[in-house]
């Protein structure tokens, strides 16, 4: 593995939380470009975040393979075009190996909370044990599906079955010749609710709303492509391109609401509709809101499932949960053995229930609370110097690779620790003033998106839409190529004087590092 050159001033101290693919991802970059000096805080025993902890029976990739994977470490012989949560893991665990990050991973330990000390612009994290670690710079890749969310539902602590959400599916439970009921339909239970039918006595799916789902067309590579693929890095680099072009010149003009394009979509989610065999459940699976509006889904055997007998969908809501099943609005008592909650995460809770203090003692908690969950370029926010969170608000897509914002925000973030080292600087802050207008253009962006014309979604808090970013992929690329310097104070290393303010770098713009 090439490295570059090791300098001899004194490395930053890095921290970083969570060994997602964005933690990984930026440890690995930082391992190329010569830092040794950073360690990755996880939680769990293991390393893989989503791919970790999502296990449940047919847990797949809803973006091809090809394009879910770091660009420099190309996997060119997946085993399909979109592959199980398996082996996306053991691709993650190759690349912790081959660039020999793993020995900076701290497994088992969860950090509770970070407090920055601006007398010394240092970072104390504080671990659930207690332990207290000192960094110069702080980054979170905790993701914005980290935190199952389980509705609270009268009666459900009296069920007498067996209960748990998909993100922590029980693997020791045997639900062949069971009663199982699915509350929710939408991207993690359409995948498993297949599985579940074919052993299962029978699978109730507790629907509030109706989802727009495409046929995924899933395939396996053959062996020659393969071949072919490893062998050409050009090859490889012109598919990977193709594959992006698809999703940015397909699905991001849906989010826009360009009519035509829309209309190929609505096709092609009527003609998978049409496998449904009973007429008036098809009228139950048509959904009441705009192509786009939520996630699109892919599944090419979803609606096959449902015409099994064993397969009921009930849109009658919740009433409550007895202590042998759940109890519909209509009154009527549906009895189960096992209830899998397929009920997505809690997505707009950034960090929690992580406590981080920033300047003058104010918590990211409070300061999103008053102003809504917001940062420049989903990466940074005001008031916490040397702080950067990945897959932040406004960093979320509807249409792309997560992949390839992660690999922007990564490489924004190593162009901002080399910009403070450059300068002799102890810390970096974007200002209040460029985080609150690109957020307003952020905003009026957003409100002419498809998202908008919805009140309630997994993007929305407040009745403001959070975790999406507005523009394109290449859009993104483009304002997160540089760090633009004229919307930073960097604090210089040795004190002013007491009458002067910190020094706005403005001398030019940062280079990008790797």
């Amino acid at each position: 593995m090439e490295q570059a050159p090791q300098e001899t001033r004194q490395q930053p101290r890095i921290a970083i939380i969570g060994s997602g693919f964005g933690g990984l991802g930026l440890a690995i970059r930082l391992k190329l470009a010569g830092y040794d000096d950073f360690t990755i805080y996880e939680k769990a025993g293991a390393l893989g975040g989503t791919w970790r902890d999502n296990t449940y029976p047919g847990a797949c990739c809803d973006v091809r393979a090809f394009n879910y994977c770091y660009s420099f470490e190309q996997k060119t012989d997946w085993s399909a075009h979109w592959v199980p949560w398996d082996e996306i893991l053991a691709y993650m665990n190759h690349c912790a190996d081959k660039y020999e990050v793993r020995s900076h991973i701290r497994f088992g330990t969860p950090i509770a909370a970070a407090r920055y000390d601006e007398s010394t612009a240092v970072w104390t994290l504080k671990t659930a044990a207690g332990e207290t670690i000192d960094a110069d710079f702080l980054i979170t890749g905790t993701g914005q599906l980290n935190r199952p969310f389980v509705p609270e539902i009268e009666g459900a602590d009296g069920f007498a079955g067996r209960a748990f959400h998909s993100a922590a599916w029980d693997h020791d439970f045997d639900y062949a010749g069971k009663k199982v009921a699915v509350i929710g339909n939408a991207a993690s239970a359409i995948q498993f609710i297949p599985h579940l039918a074919r052993s299962a006595a029978e699978v109730n799916i507790f629907q509030r709303s109706a989802n727009w789902i495409i046929p995924r067309g899933n395939r396996p590579f053959s062996e020659g492509a393969k071949r072919l693929l490893g062998r050409s890095r050009l090859l490889a680099k012109l598919y990977r391109a193709a594959i992006w072009s698809y999703y940015e010149g397909l699905m991001y003009p849906i989010i826009r609401g360009v009519p035509g394009f829309t209309h190929y979509i609505r096709r092609l989610a009527r003609r998978a509709l049409a496998e449904v065999d009973d007429p008036a459940l098809r009228a139950k699976l048509v959904p009441d809101y705009p192509i786009g509006g939520k996630r699109v889904l892919v599944s090419d055997n979803y609606y096959k499932t449902l015409n099994r007998d064993n397969v009921h969908v009930v849109d009658a809501g919740i009433e409550r949960i007895s202590e042998r099943g759940i109890v519909t609005r209509e009154g009527n008592e549906i009895q189960a053995d096992l209830i899998v909650y397929g009920t997505g995460f809690r997505s707009t809770e950034f960090l929690a229930p992580m406590h981080i203090v920033g300047r003058r003692g104010v918590s990211l908690e409070e300061q999103w609370q008053r102003n809504g969950s917001e940062a420049y370029l989903g990466t940074v926010v005001p008031g916490f110097p040397n702080f950067f969170t990945m897959y932040g608000p406004g960093s979320n897509l509807g249409h792309n690779s997560i992949i390839f914002m992660f690999e922007c925000q990564i490489r924004y973030i190593l162009a901002s620790i080399e910009l403070v080292a450059r300068t002799n600087s102890r810390s970096i802050e974007v200002t209040a003033a460029a985080c609150e207008e690109f957020n307003r253009r952020l905003q009026k962006k957003l409100a002419s998106a498809v998202w908008a014309k919805l009140d309630h979604s997994w993007y929305i808090s407040g009745g403001k839409i959070v975790n999406n970013w507005g523009g394109s992929t290449v859009s993104y690329w483009w304002r997160t190529r540089n760090v633009d310097r004229d919307h930073f104070v960097l604090e210089p290393r040795q004190r002013p004087e007491r009458t002067r303010q910190p020094e706005r770098a403005n001398a030019g713009k940062a280079s990008i590092v790797g």
